[in-house]
């Protein structure tokens, strides 16, 4: 199971009701963050979510709505006995980034370290979150930036059949299903594929704002369980302005929706000039009809299918 809550919907500045972008995932206990516009903690706040878990941040770009946060929430960290060292991923030169940004918060109890995605695709992996694996792939936005889908793998059934056929002790069954390998006195090796079946589908979920429509968004999007996807424009006539600033409307973000086959879409990354996105939700439904008009601390708990 997967939690995520979409903290902040917002766009270029923050509303009265509707903070600046921002995606929490919490799973096996640890939690990662995507982007940490102003408000974020405020919006954390409502959720009752606390600052002091937060194992890794992640940044899509460098633009101020979706950093501006990080100096007060890195100074809250702090204040609350963090010891723990934090994971700062982001396009080329986020320690530079986020060294500058620390001006205002120069003495933290705990050392950040950091992980620059350089390539325009990687995956990587989460310590103490196993089977939970982050890619992050570039997109088209007039600066380097990234969307990020996270995915849980998900092992075969175990099989007690076999497990009893191979004379297997019963004290190894729980570490075979974690995918451990055992090295038994006798110098026989038991591995997890002797008694587990085919993997099953796991859980996914894709987060991108700030670009244009791509081919690397809908790839890497495809079969998601959920699809977080900006959408800054409802009213129809915002095309150009879209293309000019490179940004999407709703409906191009549907058009990606359905082509990359997700189960679900959340829009975000509203435009302050969209007052009310749910007056433009029917057109967007129209093209994929499980879109929905995220508000801000929208959440889910994502499930393996039975």
């Amino acid at each position: 199971m997967i939690d995520v809550c979409l903290l902040g919907t917002g766009g270029m500045m923050p509303l009265p009701n509707r903070f600046l972008t921002s995606l929490m995932v919490r799973y096996n206990g640890k939690c990662v963050l995507i982007d940490c516009g102003e408000a974020t903690q405020i919006a954390m706040k409502k959720k009752g979510i606390s600052s002091k878990p937060i194992d890794v941040i992640c940044f899509t770009h460098f633009h101020a709505d979706h950093v501006s946060g990080l100096p007060g929430m890195l100074l809250t960290m702090g204040n609350a006995e963090r010891t723990e060292p934090l994971l700062i991923v982001g396009p080329k030169g986020v320690e530079r980034i986020v060294n500058a940004l620390r001006v205002i918060a120069p003495e933290l109890p705990f050392e950040i370290k950091f992980k620059e995605i350089t390539t325009d695709e990687e995956t990587f992996e989460i310590e103490g979150m196993p089977g939970f694996s982050i890619t992050a792939f570039k997109v088209n936005h007039n600066i380097t930036c990234y969307g990020y889908s996270c995915s849980l793998k998900r092992q075969g059934k175990f099989n007690v059949e076999a497990a009893t056929a191979a004379g297997i002790d019963r004290r190894y069954w729980n570490g075979l299903q974690k995918g451990e390998t055992f090295t038994l006195e006798d110098g026989r090796v038991i591995t997890p594929d002797m008694v587990l079946g085919d993997a099953r589908k796991g859980i996914k979920l894709t987060y991108t704002t700030d670009s244009r429509p791509t081919d690397s968004i809908v790839r890497n999007a495809a079969d998601s369980d959920l699809f977080i996807c900006e959408g800054m424009y409802g009213e129809p006539d915002k095309q150009a302005k879209a293309r000019e600033y490179k940004h999407m409307t709703f409906y191009e973000a549907a058009k990606m929706a359905k082509d990359a086959g997700v189960k679900e879409m959340w829009l975000t990354h509203y435009s302050p000039s969209l007052v009310n996105p749910a007056e433009y939700l029917p057109d967007a439904k129209r093209i994929f009809a499980n879109t929905k008009a995220a508000k801000d601390g929208r959440s889910i708990e994502l499930r393996f299918e039975d």
